[in-house]
């Protein structure tokens, strides 16, 4: 952990802002001369703030955790309960017990060194990481993103039906995310899937939308009978880093059980959701994250078959993305484009061309999963 941190700093954020720490960790060191903000997800009730903050010693990623927000009435809640979908403490606990730094460490994967982690009197919780340089997961060939799959599938194949026992990790998060999260933000009657706002779409593909949406609890079945492993639980580009080669994944805030195959499908459509990578790669990018996903977990010694993993895959993502489009189509309706820390859209009917290679997928993803 280094040597004792600097107590009780008031930080200087600008625009005549402050934040108050319990500590400043000594391999950032005093005087802090920077802080700067980092993109995330403000509508989590769980998360106060992310900066970067550089000292005299180096640079830390200061996360700051709270147990959530009085009213709050967004899709992105969090609880006490330990294993909820997005406990407020599950990060911190995470980096406390080594779980980045070591669950896929024999597969090529690690994540950002811790430097602190405390309660504060306040009730809140600092957590201090490494500031990790190197080339985000937007700026990855398909072929890196391939490589980070097998990698992935090797790591995982070691955890498969023997997902550790720590409390505090999550378990049924697909089930509460569709329960309590994002899904909840749709607003949809059923004829909308005629408004020819989204007419881009094929008919079959809409239709196939249409059932799954209405069926979803019938996919969500399908992908919680898939066999469980360890999982990171929100693998997607913004969260991969490439550090001479190396891979580092960062945010292990939802960490816990899931399905061989979960975090695969995320990290195919998760890539595409916020027009971030070009949505011409999506065949290449699904196809090569499959193969590298099985190809390391046979090597990682899973003895599964492929047709169980491309199904496990299928349903995790239907599941997963059952609201995504009739978001989008709620968005045409209402001619709002929607908010999000990430997007870069500027009208429905943009977003409505750029997803529909997604849509698709997800379409026949929800094929392949039996359930459309």
């Amino acid at each position: 952990m280094g040597d004792a941190p600097h107590s009780g700093q008031i930080l200087d954020i600008g625009a005549g802002h402050s934040l108050a720490v319990h500590h400043v960790p000594s391999q950032v060191g005093l005087p802090v001369l920077a802080v700067e903000e980092l993109r995330h997800n403000k509508g989590n009730a769980a998360t106060y703030g992310i900066w970067r903050v550089r000292g005299t010693a180096g640079q830390a990623v200061l996360k700051i955790y709270r147990p959530g927000t009085p009213g709050y009435t967004g899709c992105w809640p969090t609880a006490a309960e330990p294993t909820h979908w997005n406990y407020w403490r599950r990060e911190s606990l995470a980096y406390a017990e080594g779980v980045p730094s070591t669950v896929y460490a024999e597969a090529g994967i690690s994540g950002p060194e811790l430097l602190e982690t405390s309660v504060r009197a306040d009730g809140l919780v600092e957590l201090w990481l490494d500031h990790v340089w190197g080339t985000g997961g937007f700026e990855w060939s398909p072929s890196r993103i391939a490589r980070f799959a097998y990698e992935l599938g090797a790591g995982q194949a070691r955890w498969t039906g023997r997902v550790p026992d720590l409390p505090w990790l999550s378990r049924g998060w697909l089930r509460q995310y569709l329960t309590d999260g994002p899904p909840l933000s749709v607003d949809i009657e059923d004829a909308d899937w005629g408004h020819p706002g989204v007419a881009f779409w094929p008919d079959p593909v809409r239709q196939s939308l249409r059932r799954l949406w209405a069926e979803r609890n019938r996919t969500l079945a399908v992908a919680q009978g898939v066999e469980r492993t360890l999982c990171h639980l929100d693998v997607w580009p913004a969260n991969l880093i490439d550090v001479d080669g190396r891979s580092v994944l960062i945010d292990w805030a939802f960490t816990g059980e899931g399905a061989v195959g979960e975090d695969i499908s995320n990290l195919i459509l998760d890539s595409f959701t916020d027009g971030l990578m070009d949505p011409d790669l999506l065949s290449e990018i699904a196809e090569g994250c499959i193969d590298g996903y099985l190809k390391g977990l046979w090597d990682g010694g899973w003895s599964g078959s492929e047709d169980a993993v491309r199904v496990a895959v299928g349903a995790c993502g239907a599941a997963k993305f059952s609201w995504f489009g009739p978001a989008v189509l709620g968005r045409v309706v209402s001619n709002d484009v929607g908010s999000s820390n990430y997007s870069q859209d500027e009208a429905a009917e943009l977003v409505v061309k750029r997803v529909a290679g997604m849509v698709t997928l997800i379409a026949d993803w929800a094929h392949i999963a039996g359930s459309s």
